[in-house]
């Protein structure tokens, strides 16, 4: 069985206090905060502070990351092609990949054997779900943009019986086939 980290083993309220430190410092000053910890009573070395910080560090950028790419696509105006769905699935089957990777790079020491087994296994059914919706995605973008193939050719062919230019009846169908490109 992995060894549990020194970190985890302190008292949660000293734990929450040495995260805030962590993010207060900008995930430095790990010697400082090691006197700090044994000013507290507690024998906690620099590097395993570190190792703690750089955890603590990759969830806040993921979460950053995360809220950046939401606010960038709630920010998008009409979604017709619904190229936020396709961005967010994306955005988690990157996710779901480096973590494969972290779960692949952490040694026996880390995680035990049958839980890295199963952590694996729910991974897999999430990648099947999350695959399942790509291709469902990437079929109604089809959807769309074959009903908007349709649409313009009829709208093509209104537009030539009315009299309207070459040049304006192919201004349109760029119009309408902007919607599906």
């Amino acid at each position: 069985m992995a060894r549990r980290s020194s970190i985890e083993g302190l008292p949660e309220e000293v734990r929450r206090w040495l995260e805030r430190a962590l993010a207060q410092s900008n995930f430095g000053g790990y010697v400082a905060l090691e006197d700090m910890l044994r000013e507290r009573g507690y024998a906690i070395s620099k590097s395993a502070i570190h190792r703690h910080g750089q955890k603590i560090e990759r969830r806040f950028a993921a979460i950053r990351a995360s809220t950046e790419v939401a606010r960038l696509l709630t920010e998008g105006a009409s979604d017709d092609q619904d190229a936020r769905s396709e961005a967010m699935i994306a955005l988690v089957q990157s996710e779901m990949f480096d973590s494969i990777i972290n779960l692949q790079e952490a040694s026996d020491e880390d995680i035990d054997p049958a839980k890295r087994i199963g952590l694996l296994s729910c991974a897999a059914k999430n990648i099947a779900t999350l695959a399942r919706a790509s291709v469902n995605q990437k079929k109604f973008r089809l959807e769309v943009q074959a009903r908007a193939e349709v649409a313009a050719a009829n709208v093509e062919k209104i537009a030539q019986k009315g009299g309207l230019s070459a040049q304006s009846v192919e201004k349109l169908r760029r119009e309408i086939l902007g919607i599906a490109a």
